[in-house]
């Protein structure tokens, strides 16, 4: 397998038998931003992308980030 110069971020599986490093830092990142992403999912004006001009949908996405850590 070639060296394309990617770090991995999700850990190997234990049944590997040549299990690689990977940064749980990064993994833990990845990890909220996954479950961000799920839980925006719930909103569909956000995914199905109403707005046309950029500036409202980011404006209604800080609003449904707002509300979200109100709750």
């Amino acid at each position: 397998m070639p060296d394309l110069g990617f770090v991995p971020v999700v850990p190997p599986g234990g049944n590997r038998l040549s299990p690689w490093e990977y940064d749980r830092e990064m993994y833990r990142q990845r990890n909220e931003v996954e479950r961000l992403s799920r839980h925006l999912k719930g909103f569909r004006r956000i995914f199905s992308r109403f707005e046309k001009l950029g500036a409202i949908f980011l404006g209604f996405l800080i609003f449904v980030l707002i509300v979200d850590a109100l709750q």
